[in-house]
């Protein structure tokens, strides 16, 4: 069973020109940042939480190079999934295909996995933790953001089981402020 009915959700790029990309992304797509730290920052234009990510490589990875292979450009392509039990029950299948994410993460605004295709190409599926585009939009001017803008990690079967036997997905879908904060996987956690 595939993904059921994916959206284009937002796309994160690794930079060594946050400023220029900011301004860029300002100017071309009319692009506001909703949320920025000395590493990240995160734009919207419409009524998503977020659009766009940069992750700045000159805090990242400062002796990093601008040369052909440096790690600089799209980090991962990301896509909306419609509920949590959507996004669970494709896990398991997936799983039982021999595909399995990289990465489990509640963010805050969103709850996602994250998978690598055979190129390495990196693809997250979320589901928004909020019942309105408004309040994950407003997650982002909140202390919890601030404390842990990456998100708390958690257990695909483990949440899956929990859904299964009737707990409501919005109850698994609240982050755990007094979880571990988790490391940054994938291609920009391996820079970090």
């Amino acid at each position: 069973m595939p993904i059921p009915s994916p959206k284009p959700a937002h796309v994160v790029y690794r930079t060594r020109r946050i400023e220029e990309m900011l301004a860029w992304y300002a100017t071309v797509f009319g692009a506001e940042v909703v949320y920025r730290n000395p590493v990240l920052a995160f734009l919207a234009f419409d009524e998503e939480h977020h659009r766009f990510a940069f992750a700045d490589l000159s805090v990242i990875d400062p002796d990093g190079s601008d040369a052909a292979q440096a790690p600089v450009g799209v980090d991962h392509v990301a896509y909306d999934v419609a509920s949590m039990r959507d996004l669970l029950e494709s896990y398991a299948l997936l799983k039982d295909a021999g595909i399995a994410p990289y990465w489990a993460v509640n963010h805050g605004m969103s709850t996602s996995l994250y998978y690598a295709d055979p190129d390495g190409n990196q693809i997250e599926f979320s589901v928004d933790c909020f019942d309105t585009k408004a309040e994950g939009t407003d997650y982002w001017s909140g202390p919890e953001i601030g404390n842990n803008p990456v998100g708390v990690e958690y257990d695909p079967d483990l949440w899956l089981e929990a859904l299964r036997n009737g707990t409501p997905e919005r109850e698994l879908l609240k982050i755990d402020t007094s979880g571990s904060v988790s490391p940054i996987r994938g291609k920009l956690g391996s820079l970090a």
